[in-house]
């Protein structure tokens, strides 16, 4: 079953040395799990200043600098992995390096039939 495993981490927590030592240790999981089969993609997000969030109400599009909502936390990067079974999603995210400073939201995914590949 395929799992999104959402980054979430106060963007400004952490400085750029931290940042990338963080990427390092990113890029050392994702090759860990492509050699096991359950890796199929992951990507940082540049800093929530580059968001801009898109709503339609009523046929009208409004278009708003930033992140739909303000929170402590941003969502930072993913993980989209293969894991037979949540515990096994889980136990991934918990060797993300942004687990330690902030939260790994772990979600299953729907695969809908018809998407293209």
């Amino acid at each position: 079953m395929k799992y999104m495993l959402l980054i979430y981490l106060d963007e400004h927590a952490i400085d750029d040395s931290e940042r990338e030592q963080c990427y390092g240790e990113s890029l050392r999981l994702a090759h860990e799990l492509k050699a096991r089969g359950q890796y199929l993609a992951a990507s940082p997000l540049h800093p929530t200043s580059t968001a801009t969030s898109v709503r339609v109400r009523e046929g009208r599009k409004f278009v708003t600098d930033g992140p739909f909502a303000e929170t402590r936390e941003q969502l930072g990067g993913y993980y989209l992995v293969d894991a037979q079974n949540l515990d096994q999603a889980i136990d991934i995210a918990a060797r993300i390096p942004g687990a330690r400073r902030g939260t790994i939201e772990v979600r299953p995914v729907i695969e809908l039939a018809g998407l293209p590949d």
